[in-house]
């Protein structure tokens, strides 16, 4: 008899109380790394002169007509300001919730690109501490809109944090710019996953509203929204690698640790399985059956003056010859 096969142990699909903390740790360890790496400040005005420098070189400094749109006109600056204080941290969860709930299929390799793609923007702040436009001097010409309205919202004059809680944010992580690059993130997923062809155009919209308001609001130069974009790059193409390496990690810890090891499905018994002489699946019909039924339909047949039927006939036939057959030829 042919041993029964087994299919190959899926992995388990993603929990929420399993999500929920490893999300946590990992935005918890970006905003401490935010904090730690506030750099020199010097080194910080220095850097972002010299990016102001190449943009000016470049002829792409659009920060600067942005910021004065912005700065004339509070009905375009006040929105911008509330969308670079809140939709960051709105947005991206609501597309995490979503494609846990609805794309189950891509949730765990879209949450590893995230999670990657952070962890090296927290590298690129600490490698590169970099002062925002807004705060530069007063004539290298940008002015601060989070400041100027700041009686419209929650925040003060340090950036998007509320009012007395400035020293909980490094004011220097500007490079690369992570509103652009979660935005892009949120973007490209609704573009690929949504069915809707509304939320197919926010997708499209909702990072390039992003990119205009960190611009317009001084907080970020244009190279700072190239790199938060080339960072989701990467991070895109080593998703999979971190995959791979967290499922090994995985594996070694159940096998050392079995009773923490994650369930493996229930192995498919049926698949390639055979039975050998003798054994029959239950509600199978055999034989024999076959021919008690032929049997029963050829006498029917014989009382009723028919001639009975050949493919009635030969199957009871050949049962009675295998009742009358010895029993070690059967």
């Amino acid at each position: 008899m042919q041993h029964a096969s087994t299919a190959p142990v899926a992995r388990p699909r993603p929990r929420w109380w399993t999500e929920l903390p490893l999300l946590a740790l990992v935005y918890g360890a970006y905003s401490a790394g935010r904090l730690v790496a506030r750099g020199d400040v010097s080194t910080a005005v220095d850097h972002g002169l010299s990016i102001l420098r190449m943009e000016k070189t470049l002829h792409i400094n659009l920060e600067h007509p942005l910021n004065r749109l912005l700065t004339a006109h509070p009905s375009i600056g006040i929105p911008s300001d509330f969308a670079y204080a809140s939709l960051h941290y709105l947005v991206t969860p609501a597309v995490l919730v979503w494609l846990f709930r609805r794309r189950q299929e891509v949730y765990r390799r879209a949450r590893t690109w995230l999670m990657t793609s952070t962890l090296l923007g927290l590298i690129g702040f600490t490698l590169l501490p970099t002062c925002p436009p807004r705060l530069l001097e007063a004539r290298h010409g940008f002015v601060d809109t989070m400041a100027q309205y700041s009686s419209y919202g929650w925040w003060g004059t340090e950036a998007s944090a509320p009012r007395g809680m400035g020293g909980m944010t490094n004011q220097y992580a500007a490079m690369p710019s992570l509103h652009v690059g979660w935005a892009l993130w949120c973007g490209i997923l609704l573009w690929r996953h949504g069915k809707n062809p509304y939320v197919r155009a926010a997708g499209v919209a909702y990072p390039l509203i992003t990119t205009f308001v960190v611009m317009g609001t001084a907080n970020h130069y244009l190279l700072d929204a190239v790199a938060g974009a080339a960072v989701m790059g990467v991070g895109a193409l080593l998703a999979r690698p971190v995959m791979r390496l967290a499922d090994r990690i995985r594996d070694r810890v159940g096998a050392r640790f079995p009773r923490i090891a994650p369930v493996a499905e229930s192995p498919v018994v049926s698949a390639g399985c055979k039975t050998s002489a003798g054994e029959r699946i239950p509600g199978q019909r055999t034989t024999s059956a076959d021919s008690t039924d032929a049997a029963a339909s050829a006498d029917a047949d014989a009382s009723a003056g028919r001639v009975p039927r050949a493919d009635t006939a030969a199957p009871a036939a050949a049962g009675a010859a295998g009742d009358d057959a010895p029993a070690a030829a059967r």
